[in-house]
């Protein structure tokens, strides 16, 4: 089992193609780390997205995490974008570590960047808990909300898919999105952060104190600039580390 976290595939799937035993499957692995959930609603999620990525392993074929793709028109100035909005992702802990889903997801949206020329594209996401947010913070150089505070500019792309998608629920002042106490949240016993990883990671400091109430579920929106530098640098770390794991 030394190698577990290389025995991954990662599929990605239009929602018209995903079959009710498939949500059945994909509820059972989310149900496992998100508190206050329930089948009903899952699917209903799921059919507003264009469509996933599953996750599954090579040997068995058993389905051990997903995430959600959903396209959507923004504007940037007077200039017309696209945005990607991920919505929950989820991943058996056996298995965090795992890059299938960040390469399939990196190549996706490279293809998509490459067919929208001259037009801007940004991965919309909303972080529940601190390594939703770490993906974008070490992946994008252009991304917001930032720890440095950089990129100032693309809170007006935040603002424009938060009124967008949850208009109800967004507070603009705070700029978290509220879904009230009974939402969606992460299990107690599912990343957390302590004291000690505050002290040593800015980042990871800064997201607990932009979004002081992840824990009952309050989610932080995010946004990263897909860029040419920003795609290079995540294969280039994908290869470095293939390397490093041959060597060894």
């Amino acid at each position: 089992m030394s190698n577990i976290k290389s025995q991954l595939s990662c599929k990605f799937l239009p929602i018209d193609e995903v079959s009710v035993k498939l949500l059945r499957d994909m509820y059972r692995v989310f149900s496992r780390y998100y508190a206050n959930t329930d089948l009903d609603t899952f699917v209903h999620d799921m059919s507003k997205k264009s469509g996933i990525f599953l996750l599954r392993e090579k040997m068995t074929g058993r389905i051990v995490g997903f995430s959600t793709w959903t396209e959507m028109p923004l504007a940037y100035g007077k200039r017309k974008a696209i945005g990607v909005f991920s919505g929950d992702t989820i991943l058996e802990s056996d298995y965090w570590g795992n890059k299938a889903l960040q390469q399939a997801f990196a190549m996706r949206m490279l293809k998509l960047k490459i067919s929208r020329p001259g037009t801007r594209v940004f991965w919309l996401l909303i972080s529940k808990g601190y390594k939703t947010y770490l993906l974008l913070a070490n992946n994008f150089l252009r991304h917001y909300p930032n720890y440095a505070s950089r990129n100032q500019r693309l809170v007006r792309v935040v603002d424009q898919y938060c009124e967008k998608l949850f208009p109800d629920y967004y507070d603009r002042d705070n700029r978290v999105l509220d879904f009230g106490d009974d939402s969606q949240h992460l299990k107690d016993d599912v990343a957390d952060i302590t004291a000690s990883m505050r002290d040593a990671n800015a980042k990871i400091r800064f997201f607990d104190d932009a979004n002081p109430g992840w824990r009952r579920g309050t989610e932080l929106p995010c946004v990263g600039e897909v860029c040419t530098r920003t795609l290079l640098g995540f294969f280039h770390k994908q290869m470095t580390s293939r390397r490093s794991q041959a060597a060894h």
